[in-house]
């Protein structure tokens, strides 16, 4: 019973909010003195009952009495902590589980949202630059950038590559390959001064800008892609140091809680042998 307050009395004193509820290391050294003071409650009443109601054999030693009051008074806590464990750890464990899921949620959707998108952005111009530009798959691989760059026109005289009329290429045609050409540029980190070049004549094709103005286009919008993905990047770096700060918390708490709760444990095996002797004694004095 003392067992199941704590853990009601623990819930109710935090909160996944920020700046409400009692800090973590505040509540870690309550928990540990109230598991403390069940042992000392529960295993001295234990044993001072386990001691007081035991019959004393008649014939034995002063010392053989007292050695077996004791064993009884270990026995009873003994039995107590195995049917607490087998009885509220499920009870326990559930309440504390659903609290720690809850809160595991809510960081892992909001990494899920930030890396997501970065995956999505990366995935789409992979996807994009492995994709055949015949519709049918002669490209579909990692090498779809250098595949698509073998059908690239020539360049023309005056050192411009000569682009295909707007009739005979769809938009379709012409992003996909746009693409391909950027997803390229994003894992290289630069992009080709041929790539920019021709990227610029395609969009002064579809635009009717001027070759200077679509080349300043073409480079602004490459180095804003290229800002984007490393602030998402960022992000999920931060996001993974977080998590693994959370992880290594865990850790520790994990760990100072297996010890607090050994020390405890001995101190109502303890208190359950002593009390049983204080119980017998008084057994014999009457």
């Amino acid at each position: 019973m003392l067992f199941i307050l704590g853990i009601g009395l623990g819930l109710s004193s935090v909160s996944v909010w920020s700046g409400r509820g009692v800090e973590g290391e505040t509540f870690g050294w309550t928990a540990a003195a109230w598991f403390a003071f069940t042992q000392l409650a529960s295993a001295g009443v234990g044993g001072y009952i386990a001691g007081r109601l035991r019959t004393r054999w008649v014939g034995v030693q002063v010392d053989e009495v007292y050695f077996r009051d004791t064993a009884h008074g270990f026995l009873a806590w003994s039995l107590a902590t195995l049917l607490m464990v087998a009885l509220m750890g499920s009870v326990a464990g559930s309440a504390i589980s659903s609290t720690a899921k809850a809160a595991g949620a809510v960081a892992s959707g909001a990494a899920t949202v930030v890396g997501g998108g970065v995956q999505a952005a990366v995935a789409g111009a992979a996807g994009a630059a492995t994709s055949g530009s015949d519709g049918q798959g002669a490209s579909a691989n990692r090498f779809g950038y250098w595949v698509d760059s073998l059908f690239r026109p020539a360049p023309t005289t005056e050192g411009a590559t000569a682009v295909v009329p707007p009739s005979q290429r769809s938009p379709a045609d012409v992003a996909k390959e746009v693409t391909s050409i950027y997803a390229n540029a994003l894992q290289t980190g630069k992009l080709p001064e041929e790539d920019a070049r021709y990227v610029a004549q395609l969009v002064a094709e579809r635009t009717g800008l001027t070759p200077a103005q679509a080349q300043e286009r073409v480079q602004k919008s490459f180095e804003q892609t290229q800002q984007q993905i490393a602030q998402a990047k960022a992000k999920i770096d931060e996001a993974e140091v977080k998590a693994k700060e959370a992880a290594e918390t865990a850790r520790k708490v994990a760990a100072h809680s297996m010890l607090w709760l050994f020390v405890a444990l001995l101190i109502g095996a303890f208190v359950a042998s002593l009390s049983a002797t204080w119980g017998g004694r008084q057994r014999d004095a009457f």
